[in-house]
């Protein structure tokens, strides 16, 4: 057998070090928006943005899980008149606009918490502060969440909120089956 030239020996040596060397350099690469957050694939920048979400929503819906489609009553069945998409759009802008300093509390706690835990070293005591602080404001938002969600139901006939509760009933059983067929 012939023995392989001095070139092709360095071009497998070079070769073989680059396909080693790139999973790990990848691995390595990761880019930061301005919060020095990781940046998720398709995410356009800036805090609670995922995946095709609307400005200043989380979640993964097209509006938000509490966005901009009922403050996640599931309303796009329901035939709602103008006047009621317009008191249903008042209600969400007040709610948004009545908590955005406890949503901006609540992220730089967020923030805070993640601060806790870089450097290598972890402050339990600190940790344990912010995640109190952070159950506090959490359960303040859930609370304005659930009196939006009453104002928004306030707004609806009785018809609608048959209709509404129909479509709860078959979007449980959707995500039950759903459930079911992802264990088996």
């Amino acid at each position: 057998m012939k023995k392989p030239g001095r070139i092709k020996t360095l071009t497998i040596a070079s070769l073989s070090a680059l396909a080693i060397a790139a999973p790990i350099a990848l691995a390595q690469n990761t880019s930061t928006d301005q919060n020095n957050k990781p940046a998720i694939s398709g995410e356009r920048g800036g805090e609670g943005k995922r995946f095709g979400s609307r400005e200043g929503k989380r979640g993964w819906s097209r509006g938000g899980r509490h966005g901009r489609h009922g403050g996640g009553l599931m309303l796009a069945g329901v035939n709602l008149t103008d006047d009621q998409k317009a008191k249903m759009k008042a209600i969400g802008t007040s709610f948004r606009e009545s908590n955005k300093s406890l949503r901006e509390q609540l992220r730089a706690k967020r923030q805070e918490l993640r601060q806790s835990n870089q450097g290598g070293t972890f402050n339990e005591a600190l940790a344990n502060q912010k995640l109190q602080e952070t159950a506090g404001l959490q359960a303040k938002l859930m609370a304005a969440r659930f009196n939006m969600r009453q104002q928004m139901l306030a707004v609806l006939t009785p018809e609608q909120k048959t209709q509404l509760e129909q479509k709860r009933a078959e979007f449980k059983a959707k995500r039950a089956q759903h459930a079911e067929h992802k264990m088996n």
